[in-house]
């Protein structure tokens, strides 16, 4: 595992080095990166100045910036009020709409997978008050951030148990305060390593703050940069302590790669 720092010389070396790129690929997880966490997803909202970032990463010549978040893809374009030419991917990676395409079609096979294992879990969320249940188009998420440690072990543990059982081959993702369980074994790190390509990308800066986040840091290679948001173990190469010490560093990025 490369070593992480927090020095802000360090980082600020390496976005540099990176605005200089022929092409460049800006890929961003939203909830705990771009917007701090809320008990309520649907209130999430991107930091004002680090938004103000993004969108001039997105104005500046030969850059691609591209959300990718575990959100569905409909709620991502809600919160996030992305401009209708901005790509999104979704769904850990499932749902895209890129280049004003919109990419999520399930096969029916997958479809009666999504409807068992939400069957499933929603008798699970019934046993556990405050337990939230969410339902995506390729899958489920758990959300325990408004109940104890231990119930939320308890429910994570039970729904683990029923998602299995409901569908042996289900992929099973742990996260901040929640527990994903999808039908289609894809990652951010085989969205990143798509959209690279798609997009002819010299180099790609990716940030994110959760444990679905390490796929993308693992993909990444030499002349890119990898940012992690807040505490935890990581493949990324710098760390900034939270959404809003994030800001600084798309500030100084977008500034860099305005003027290039």
């Amino acid at each position: 595992m490369p070593e992480t720092t927090a020095d802000q010389s360090a980082v600020d070396a390496a976005l540099e080095t990176l605005a200089a790129a022929p092409r460049l690929l800006v890929a961003l997880d939203f909830d705990g990166t771009l917007a701090p966490f809320a008990d309520e997803p649907s209130q999430v909202g991107a930091l004002p100045a680090s938004w103000a970032a993004v969108l001039t990463l997105h104005r500046a010549r030969d850059t691609e910036v591209v959300l990718v978040s575990g959100r569905p893809l409909d709620s991502l374009a809600a919160v996030s009020h992305a401009p209708a030419e901005m790509a999104l991917v979704g769904s850990h990676g499932v749902e895209w709409r890129v280049d004003g395409h919109d990419e999520a079609a399930l096969t029916d096979d997958e479809v009666a997978r999504v409807a068992r294992v939400g069957a499933a879990l929603d008798a699970v969320g019934e046993r556990f008050p405050g337990v939230v249940i969410e339902h995506k188009p390729a899958g489920h998420g758990v959300h325990t951030r408004r109940v104890g440690s231990d119930v939320a072990a308890e429910a994570d543990a039970a729904a683990s148990a029923a998602a299995h059982e409901a569908d042996p081959d289900v992929l099973e993702r742990g996260g901040k305060d929640i527990l994903e369980f999808a039908v289609r074994h894809v990652t951010k790190g085989d969205a990143i390593a798509r959209l690279r390509d798609l997009h002819g990308a010299d180099a790609v800066f990716f940030a994110g703050d959760d444990v679905t986040d390490e796929d993308a840091f693992r993909v990444l290679g030499d002349g890119d940069v990898g940012v992690k948001v807040g505490e935890g173990e990581t493949l990324a190469a710098y760390r900034v302590a939270d959404p809003a010490a994030l800001t600084g560093v798309l500030k100084q990025l977008a500034r860099a790669r305005a003027v290039r």
